[in-house]
C-alpha cells in the first residue's frame, strides 16, 4: 500500500537513509561483535570498568558522566560490577558521606585482558572501511557526540 503525502518532506523519508536507522545499525553490528568475542562484560560494563580503570577513583556520578551514562544506568552497571568483585565502593576519608569506585585487582585484571579483545573488536566493527575512511568516521563520530 502506497499513501499519499500533503507535504513532499513525508512523501521523500526513507527509514533506510535516516541518520538515527544508520547508526543504530552499525551500533547493533559492534555490539553483536562484541558480545561474540568479549562475554566476559556488557559493553556497558566494559564502558565503566575501563574509564574507572583509566581514572582511579571516582564518584559514581562522575564515572557516569565520564561514560555517557545517565545515574540510573551507571548505578545498575556499578552495582553489577561491584556484586562480581571487580570495583568495591570506600569511603571518601574527608566526608563519610562520599563513596568512591575503584576497581579491584580482579577488576584490573579483567579489564587489561578485555582491553585487549576490545582494540580487535573496534578493529573488526570497522573493517568494512578503509584506513582514511575509519578515521574520517571516527572524527565525525566525535562532532555530534
Amino acid at each position: 500500500m502506497h499513501y499519499d503525502f500533503a507535504d513532499a518532506r513525508a512523501a521523500s523519508y526513507r527509514l533506510d537513509e535516516q541518520v538515527g536507522f544508520l547508526l543504530r545499525r552499525a551500533s547493533q553490528r559492534h555490539l553483536a561483535i562484541f558480545a561474540q568475542r568479549l562475554g566476559a562484560l556488557t559493553a556497558t560494563q566494559f564502558a565503566a570498568l575501563a574509564k574507572l580503570c583509566e581514572l582511579g577513583p571516582t564518584s559514581q556520578n562522575a564515572l557516569g558522566r565520564a561514560t555517557a551514562m545517565d545515574a540510573a544506568t551507571i548505578k545498575g552497571v556499578a552495582d553489577r560490577l561491584r556484586a562480581r568483585g571487580l570495583v568495591e565502593a570506600k569511603p571518601d576519608t574527608d566526608d563519610r558521606r562520599r563513596h568512591y569506585l575503584i576497581a579491584t585487582d580482579e577488576g584490573r585484571a579483567l579489564y587489561e585482558n578485555a582491553a585487549i579483545a576490545a582494540v580487535d573488536i573496534s578493529a573488526e566493527t570497522l573493517a568494512p572501511l578503509t584506513a582514511t575512511e575509519r578515521e574520517t568516521f571516527l572524527n565525525l563520530l566525535s562532532k555530534l557526540g
